[in-house]
């Protein structure tokens, strides 16, 4: 008999692992344990999701006759651990040997490699074949280039999935339209607000155990209103497709106090845990193109983040680790400010982006990358801090996307291996892409001084203090051109704002 271990975020009656198993031969093993709730505390509502939607899942395998053998966090005995819980059930099965699908992070690879030499038990690790580059394919794509630009890899995932290609060219002759992506938006567009899925009683349940066991997490636990199976996840995607695809290119990169959503897809925590194909939800957004339903800037924008970054983040997560997790090429080490935690700053953007991040366990990723990520890249903030920050307070956040991300795209702790210049910006960006700064304490306006927006001095003192790594850098020659241009005094200035605001914080 085989033991088929399936993780939290394998929640595909697909996966791998089951593929080709007798189901009367075979018992599946899912577990929740608070090893995996605590090595950073997670959002309450990203615990409560995980768990809703393991518990489903297993109520689905079993329909499909699966034997499942699923330990809550509750049950007697249980012992907070993967390894635990994997020798408990050997002892209560039996079996030959023990199966799963490769784990997403390697963290918890490296748990099952130790698991293995301790103990000497067989362990068959299959391919995670949910994904459309595997590990190999991503290293022949690497070897040889000397930039790994994740556009050009995405070209070539276009090819390799038919998605938006036409006899070998791209649909509308071009790879990309983000330039036709980047408008700002107005506060009397309508707003489609998200599917909102009614908790059940098995939510209700895992509710009620993270109300008592997780309290002292952070974020709120209700309003509860995500998908936790795959026929929410699918309404959820087909209520995307309908009703915000169309508008879903112009306004990426909008932001706009008191709307959480604008027209996002919401569907990253559903394709993480495995409860959506990403492949089959592009190729239904693709048909929306073809139906004239949307316009080819929205579902191109779409694909590109699915098939392009998502796949690249993880090959070059799988492909750097472990030593990847270390990288500051800035030598940051502030720590973290604790209005991370609270949203109390007078920042009226920063307040915004954190207190959504509180109640919703999501944001999406301008404000992530252009706010909060932009505030601890301009103060010098250790990079490994906003990347724990980061994966325990975004219900979608599992670290093969969201290390790749922060340390690389937002931290630029890698040194430009995933981003060709610091995504570092002044007040002016987030005045031009938000209404954030008309009901601010600070003057995005003003430059220097205590009634300015913090982000333009930070910007300079930025740019200032990383010369020496940053200078010769293509992209941030006009940068330093501007900066080396202005007079000493009003240089000074610039400085001497930052640095108060620093001395401050």
């Amino acid at each position: 008999m085989d033991l088929i271990l399936i993780f939290g975020d394998q929640l595909s009656p697909s996966i791998s692992s089951l593929e080709g198993a007798d189901k009367d031969k075979v018992r599946v093993l899912m577990v929740e344990v608070m090893e995996e709730a605590t090595y950073v505390r997670h959002h309450k509502k990203k615990i409560a999701f995980l768990f809703s939607a393991m518990r489903h899942f297993a109520v689905s395998l079993r329909s499909l006759g699966w034997n499942v053998d699923y330990v809550k966090l509750d049950d007697d005995g249980n012992t907070g651990s993967f390894i635990g819980e994997l020798d408990r059930a050997i002892l209560r099965h039996q079996p030959d040997r023990v199966r799963m699908t490769e784990p997403s992070e390697w963290r918890v690879r490296e748990l099952v490699n130790s698991w293995q030499i301790s103990t000497g038990f067989a362990v068959e690790i299959c391919e995670d074949d949910r994904f459309i580059c595997s590990h190999s394919e991503f290293e022949t794509w690497v070897k040889g280039r000397k930039q790994l630009r994740m556009e050009y890899f995405y070209r070539e995932m276009r090819k390799k999935t038919g998605l938006l290609m036409d006899a070998g060219k791209p649909v509308g002759g071009k790879w990309n339209f983000d330039a036709d992506n980047r408008k700002s938006a107005r506060s009397d567009l309508f707003m489609p607000k998200p599917l909102e899925i009614h908790p059940d009683p098995i939510t209700q349940d895992v509710l009620s155990l993270v109300k008592k066991r997780f309290s002292d997490h952070f974020g709120a636990l209700e309003p509860f209103w995500f998908a936790t199976n795959r026929t929410g996840a699918e309404k959820a995607r087909d209520h995307f497709i309908r009703d915000v695809l169309p508008a879903f290119g112009n306004y990426q990169d909008a932001m706009l106090a008191g709307e959480k959503f604008l027209y996002h897809s919401l569907l990253s925590f559903y394709m993480n845990v495995g409860l959506l194909d990403p492949l089959e939800t592009c190729k239904r957004v693709e048909a929306a193109y073809y139906s004239e339903h949307a316009p080819l800037n929205a579902v191109e924008g779409f694909i590109r983040q699915v098939i392009g970054w998502r796949e690249y983040v993880r090959g070059i997560y799988w492909l750097k680790m472990p030593d990847y997790l270390e990288q500051n090429f800035l030598e940051t080490v502030r720590p973290l400010p604790e209005f991370y935690w609270t949203g109390q700053t007078d920042m009226a953007c920063m307040r915004e982006a954190i207190a959504q991040t509180r109640e919703e366990g999501y944001a999406h990723h301008i404000q992530r990358l252009m706010i909060t990520g932009n505030f601890a890249l301009l103060v010098g903030v250790d990079p490994k801090a906003v990347h724990e920050w980061y994966l325990a307070v975004y219900a979608d956040a599992f670290e093969w996307v969201e290390l790749p991300n922060t340390l690389g795209m937002s931290q630029y702790a890698d040194g430009g291996l995933l981003g060709s210049k610091p995504y570092a910006a002044s007040g002016n960006y987030i005045n031009k892409m938000s209404n954030y700064c008309e009901n601010c304490r600070f003057d995005v306006k003003q430059k220097t001084g205590d009634q300015a927006c913090p982000f333009n001095s930070l910007y300079w003192h930025f740019v200032d203090r990383n010369a020496e790594k940053l200078r010769t850098n293509p992209r941030m020659a006009q940068v330093y051109r501007t900066w080396e241009g202005m007079s000493r005094d009003k240089q000074k200035d610039y400085l001497d704002s930052a640095v108060k605001f620093l001395d401050e914080l």
